[in-house]
C-alpha cells in the first residue's frame, strides 16, 4: 500500500523510539478468525522488545498507534490505522490520549507526543488529540535548546493552535495558547488579533487580566511590525516613517529585523549609504545573517566596491560551513 507523506518536521526525534521493537507477521489462521487478513496479510506488526509473550489484540493496537507516533510516514501506517479502527473504533484515541497527558505531567514530552501523534493519525478530528498536541510541543520547545530543535517545535506547536482555533472557534484556550504561538514567533499582529478573539470567549478573569498586559504591551510591537508589512508591500517611505521612530528606543533597537527592513526600504529608494548603515546594524545584532550580507554584497557590487562584495561572500560561505558542520555534529550526536 502506498501511503501519502506527510510533513514531519519533528519525526528525527521521535523514529529512534522504534528500536524498541521487531516485528514479526501473524499466522493466516488468526487472521482469518479475527476477519482482518485483507489489511493485515504481509504486514508485519510491532512487537516491544520486553513484551514478547502475553501479546494481546489491545497489546498489538497499543504497539502500532506508537510506531505510526513515532515515525508518521511509517510505511504500514495505513494499514495499522485500519486495523485500530476496524477493531478498536476511533474511540481508541482516548485512553491514548491520557496516556499522553499522564506523560506529559511527568515530563517525558516524547512520550507524551508519540501517543498525541497516533492518535490524530486515528482520528484527524479529535480536537483533544490536537489541543494536547500543540500544548506538548509548547513544553518541549520552551525546555529545549538548539535553534534548529526550537524552531522545529515552535512550528509544530503552531500549526497544532492553528488547526485547533478553526475546528473548534469557540474553545477560549485554543486562542489563548495560539496568541503565545504567534508572539513567540514576533508575529505581533496576529498575537493582537488571537488574543482579541480569547477576550471575547473566555470568563477566566485571571487568564483575561495576563493577556490584557500583553495587549497593552504590545501597542509599541504591532506598529512596528505593521511598519515591517509597509516595507514589504513597498510602501517604502511609509515604512521608513514608522520605523525610523524606534531606532533611538533602547526597548527595541535591539531588534535586528528593524534595521533589516528600514536598510531593504532604503536600497529600494536608491539611498545606498543609508541601506549599508542599516544593515551593518543588523550585523552588529546578527552577526550571521546571510540575507543581510547579501544585501550588502548587491550594494557593494553596484558601487563597485568588488573587496568588500568579496569579503562578505566569504563570510557567507564560513557561515553556511559552520551550519553543515554543526549539523553534522549533531546527526552524529542521534545516531
Amino acid at each position: 500500500m502506498e501511503i501519502q507523506q506527510l510533513q514531519d518536521r519533528i519525526g528525527e526525534y521521535l523514529i529512534p523510539y522504534v528500536d524498541d521493537f521487531i516485528f514479526d507477521e501473524l499466522s493466516d489462521s488468526y487472521m482469518e478468525k479475527a476477519g482482518i487478513a485483507d489489511i493485515l496479510t504481509g504486514v508485519p506488526v510491532p512487537i516491544r522488545r520486553t513484551e514478547m509473550t502475553g501479546l494481546s489484540t489491545l497489546v498489538i493496537a497499543k504497539n502500532m498507534a506508537f510506531i505510526i507516533g513515532c515515525d508518521i510516514n511509517f510505511k504500514h501506517r495505513d494499514n495499522y490505522v485500519a486495523y485500530i479502527t476496524r477493531t478498536f473504533t476511533k474511540d481508541f484515541v482516548k485512553p491514548l490520549i491520557n496516556e499522553g497527558v499522564e506523560a506529559a505531567a511527568n515530563k517525558d514530552f516524547n512520550y507524551a507526543l508519540i501517543c498525541f501523534r497516533g492518535a490524530l493519525l486515528i482520528d484527524p478530528e479529535s480536537v483533544d488529540a490536537l489541543y494536547c498536541y500543540g500544548r506538548a510541543c509548547k513544553d518541549t520547545y520552551e525546555m529545549g535548546e538548539g535553534e534548529e530543535y526550537i524552531g522545529r517545535y515552535k512550528a509544530e506547536s503552531l500549526e497544532a493552535f492553528e488547526k485547533l482555533t478553526l475546528k473548534k472557534p469557540d474553545f477560549d484556550m485554543g486562542f489563548y495558547f495560539l496568541g503565545y504561538a504567534y508572539l513567540n514567533l514576533g508575529l505581533y499582529v496576529k498575537a493582537k488579533l488571537t488574543w482579541e478573539t480569547f477576550m471575547e470567549l473566555s470568563e477566566n478573569k485571571e487568564q483575561k487580566e495576563e493577556v490584557q498586559e500583553w495587549l497593552d504591551k504590545l501597542q509599541e510591537p504591532v506598529k512596528i511590525e505593521q511598519g515591517y508589512n509597509d516595507v514589504l508591500s513597498g510602501r517604502y517611505e511609509e515604512g521608513i516613517r514608522v520605523l525610523s521612530v524606534y531606532t533611538e528606543d533602547e526597548r527595541f533597537n535591539n531588534w535586528w529585523p528593524l534595521w533589516y527592513y528600514l536598510g531593504v526600504a532604503y536600497k529600494e529608494l536608491r539611498d545606498l549609504d543609508k541601506a549599508e548603515q542599516n544593515f551593518k546594524e543588523v550585523l552588529k545584532l546578527s552577526p550571521s545573517n546571510i540575507d543581510t550580507m547579501n544585501e550588502l554584497i548587491e550594494i557593494y557590487k553596484v558601487n563597485g566596491e568588488e573587496e568588500l562584495a568579496e569579503k562578505y561572500e566569504k563570510k557567507i560561505g564560513v557561515v553556511k560551513n559552520n551550519m553543515e558542520l554543526d549539523k553534522a555534529a549533531k546527526n552524529g550526536a542521534m545516531s
